[in-house]
């Protein structure tokens, strides 16, 4: 130890080194997953993780008809953003 400092202090700073230590070796094992996997049953099937993009007319409700002014008052909102 340093000279300069007191044993409590010096107990401190290593209680705190030691506790900084395990935090990281924690924060890395957490962080790069080297963790033991389990492995996967079987039985599991793969399932896309974002379902398909469904058409318009997939479903009568999807879609909604809009009046003359509803379409107007649409373009006038559009025309007030910025950039169009």
């Amino acid at each position: 130890m340093f000279p300069s400092i007191s044993l409590p202090h010096g107990i401190g700073l290593a209680v705190l080194l030691g506790a900084a230590l395990v935090w990281a070796a924690g924060l890395g094992r957490t962080r790069w997953g080297t963790r033991p996997h389990r492995p996967e049953p079987e039985s599991a099937v793969s399932l896309p993780v974002i379902p398909a993009q469904r058409t318009a007319a997939a479903h009568p409700m999807e879609s909604v008809e809009l009046t003359e002014a509803e379409r107007q008052a649409f373009a006038g909102l559009i025309r007030t953003l910025p950039g169009h």
